[in-house]
């Protein structure tokens, strides 16, 4: 083996948690490289946050174009061009990726493109997309790897070379009939989208509801708003085998509630969960433990059980979201300076991009209820919100739980029409520990969808 070239930080991937935690080290002096397999910025820029949301964009342009009668808009026949749906993609994520590497040369960090693999502690061993492998160590050590769809272990599946949402955001085609393996965010984002650029979609959830970390009313309102669309949902539904080649013709055998069905189509998208990119890069070699899942075990400064190594993000076990990889950084940079940073008790919200999507931060009832936390809930339909009705965007709800005694905001969830920035409201009441009272008396701007937080507050007695 060669002599290892020494770095004082060293970061292998470079999704959102490492690259800035590169482009920080780099920029304070300190001679940093990043190792990064395939993705440039890792999966958030390529091939999962901003790609699909962009898509998700295109199809809400093209529903809105084949309802536009209902707004007085009359217009021909709309069809859909799905190469330049994707085109459209690929020219954002062209421009996020040079903007990255231009951050890589204003900071300093080198960018090494390979496959690293742990041959002693803090050392990789990295095979180069151009040939040859290079020795690295480094002082600090940042993993920053990240996760993969699950490909579930169901006869036939595998070999019918299913689409994941990598492939699904690649293609140039519109699918007859998609059948999406798998009622999560991922799979309902896209189910819709490919909806309303005219596929036919069915989706299957094998467990009892769609989306099954959320509440049964938020779920059952979220299936609701799909069915409206003509999206097919089968829940308590069990994918037995599978037959035929996805992109041509398919055919899936699944048990469900009233027996064993086929369910025929053109092709699957698998969207069932997410795997830990832990294996096979030798970190049981240099001493970082994994979980039984294959995430690497941390503590709430997200070291890891070797000296000198910490991980960041997905790969950690943090909630999979992109602002969560950021903020796990801010956590290590700051623990380094000095600071005493935790993951603990955090708020973690997130966002659902359908259409109208979903947002939530904090306690659900169901959480609540499991942790024996007694609290008030207040509810709304986003018809009852003004700008709804002045848009005409009144599908969904918004529901917020209130502690018992102190009248905090403990959660808060909606589907509704900016429901994101709505959220975002409440989460800085959250934070400030600001009693449900104060959101309910502020002079919210008229007519936005946040003046709905007066309405939802004013309906707890």
């Amino acid at each position: 083996m060669a002599e290892p070239e020494p770095f004082e930080t060293l970061i292998l991937g470079s999704g959102t948690g490492g690259k800035l935690m590169a482009w920080h080290m780099a920029a304070s002096g300190r001679r940093t490289a990043v190792v990064e397999r395939r993705w440039i910025g890792g999966a958030c820029p390529n091939i999962a946050c901003m790609p699909s949301k962009n898509e998700i964009f295109s199809a809400k342009v093209a529903h809105l174009a084949h309802h536009g009668a209902q707004f007085g808009t009359m217009v021909g026949p709309v069809a859909v061009d799905m190469a330049k749906v994707r085109q459209r993609k690929r020219d954002m994520v062209e421009a996020q990726i040079a903007k990255h590497l231009q951050n890589y040369k204003t900071s300093g960090a080198e960018l090494i493109m390979g496959a690293g693999h742990f041959v002693s502690p803090r050392t990789l061993e990295v095979r180069l997309d151009d040939g040859g492998t290079r020795v690295l160590a480094g002082d600090q050590v940042f993993l920053n790897v990240g996760t993969h769809a699950a490909m579930p272990s169901i006869p036939g599946l595998e070999a019918a070379r299913p689409l994941t949402h990598i492939e699904a955001l690649e293609l140039d085609y519109l699918p007859q009939h998609l059948i999406v393996v798998g009622g999560g965010y991922v799979g309902l984002e896209l189910a819709q989208a490919y909806r309303r650029f005219g596929s036919n979609v069915t989706i299957l959830e094998s467990g009892p509801q769609l989306m099954s970390r959320e509440d049964f009313d938020v779920s059952h309102e979220m299936r609701r708003i799909l069915g409206d669309e003509g999206i097919r949902v089968l829940v308590e539904a069990e994918l037995l085998r599978v037959h035929g080649q996805s992109g041509k013709e398919v055919s899936l055998v699944v048990r469900t509630t009233s027996g064993e069905r086929n369910i025929e189509g053109s092709d699957i998208l698998v969207a069932a969960g997410r795997v830990p990119n832990t294996a096979g890069i030798g970190l049981e070699q240099v001493g970082v433990e994994l979980d039984r899942r294959g995430y690497i075990r941390v503590n709430e400064r997200l070291e890891t059980s070797a000296p000198g190594v910490w991980a960041i993000g997905e790969c950690a076990g943090s909630p999979q979201f992109t602002h969560i990889s950021e903020d796990d950084f801010r956590i290590i940079r700051d623990n380094l300076a000095g600071g005493h940073r935790s993951t603990r008790d955090r708020l973690v919200p997130y966002c659902m991009f359908t259409d109208p999507p979903l947002a939530h931060v904090g306690l659900s009832e169901s959480e609540a209820a499991r942790q024996g936390i007694i609290t008030r809930v207040a509810r709304l339909p986003t018809s009852a919100v003004l700008r709804a009705q002045a848009t005409g965007e009144s599908q969904g709800l918004m529901k917020a739980l209130i502690g018992d005694g102190d009248d905090r905001i403990l959660g808060f969830t909606m589907i509704g029409a900016e429901a994101g920035e709505v959220m975002a409201v409440v989460q800085m009441a959250m934070m400030a520990d600001l009693p449900y009272s104060r959101v309910r008396e502020a002079a919210l701007a008229h007519p936005t969808m946040a003046e709905g937080l007066g309405f939802l507050f004013s309906s707890l007695k």
